[in-house]
């Protein structure tokens, strides 16, 4: 499988419906099955109405994907486009790491005594 990188367009998506939590929750839950709307809506303190935008955020982003059965929408997560927002959050991963290895380096370092300033 070819996985190909996230357009700015579509890591913003993916940062704004993961920034929050009751999104976050919708999308584990839809990780191991298809849930209908209003069996979530069910979970939260919160109308039918804001658990579907939040739903159209994350099927914005790409996370997860609606389906009509009958009068029911059901949802369930998108692997594929979850695993291509993993791999450019390990990017930044490694890209952290990097740097703070080279900031451990950088400290490591042995440090020259101060000059000394003739006449002292």
């Amino acid at each position: 499988m070819v996985t190909y990188p996230l357009s700015d367009t579509e890591i913003d998506a993916v940062f704004h419906a993961l920034a929050d939590a009751t999104r976050r929750d919708i999308l584990r839950r839809s990780l191991t099955r298809e849930h209908s709307i209003s069996s979530l809506a069910r979970e939260y303190s919160m109308s039918f109405t804001a658990v579907q935008k939040h739903v159209s955020v994350l099927t914005a982003a790409g996370l997860v994907v609606k389906r009509a059965e009958g009068r029911e929408r059901l949802v369930r997560a998108d692997p594929v486009r979850i695993a291509r927002a993993r791999l450019l959050l390990e990017g930044y991963q490694e890209m952290w790491r990097a740097r703070i290895d080279r900031l451990d380096e950088i400290l490591a370092e042995p440090t020259p005594p101060p000059a000394s300033i003739e006449g002292e």
